[in-house]
């Protein structure tokens, strides 16, 4: 699997642009959690064929992981999946309430 790194908010204004076209994924990590670890090992077996998935390294850049919470109207937490279509956070899980086969319902 393929992630794309999620870094600066310009490449956030590019995944909502995008949205419009695929489904986007935001998998917010922290790297110092081991359910997070385990929540990124789920999703990398994932057939993701129809989305696209971003990495946000949440350590690194929480001041983005606060502006996609802001922006998107959810709670921070990690490790977090939201789904972001056609500009709007349309699917937001954390935790153990990460299941891959949600996914499935927003494939193209």
């Amino acid at each position: 699997m393929e992630w794309t790194s999620l870094e600066k908010e310009e490449q956030l204004d590019q995944l909502v642009q995008s949205s419009s076209n695929q489904p986007q994924v935001i998998f917010k990590h922290s790297t110092r959690c081991i359910i997070s670890s385990l929540a990124k090992d789920r999703i990398e077996k994932y057939n993701h064929s129809d989305l696209d998935f971003h990495y946000l390294d949440l350590i690194k850049y929480r001041q983005l992981s606060s502006l996609i919470a802001d922006k998107f109207n959810v709670y921070h937490q990690s490790p977090q999946v939201l789904i972001i279509k056609n500009g709007e956070c349309v699917f937001d899980e954390s935790h153990g309430g990460i299941n891959i086969q949600d996914f499935d319902a927003f494939k193209n």
